[in-house]
């Protein structure tokens, strides 16, 4: 069986952080530099995480209301999903 995240799951694993500079994100959701770059694009572009600084040259990375109300759907989805694959 395949146990690569889907880029659905990536996103999820990143909103639930909640607060965290980018080498948080990048250890806790194990993603290369690259990687992480991409998905934060996405996310800040679609209001997901807003990008705050904190100081020269902090910066950290917030989840928004939009972010958590996304997580909530993510995690429904992926509860029905687990649930169903069960009855293969």
């Amino acid at each position: 069986m395949n146990n690569r995240r889907t880029s659905i799951e990536v996103i999820a694993d990143m909103l639930r952080l909640g607060e965290a500079g980018k080498t948080e994100i990048m250890y806790s959701v194990n993603m290369s530099y690259s990687q992480i770059q991409k998905y934060l694009g996405f996310l800040i572009s679609h209001g997901f995480i807003d990008r705050l600084e904190a100081g020269n040259p902090t910066v950290t990375y917030q989840v928004t209301e939009s972010g958590m109300s996304l997580l909530r759907s993510i995690d429904t989805v992926l509860e029905v999903l687990e649930f169903e694959e069960a009855d293969f």
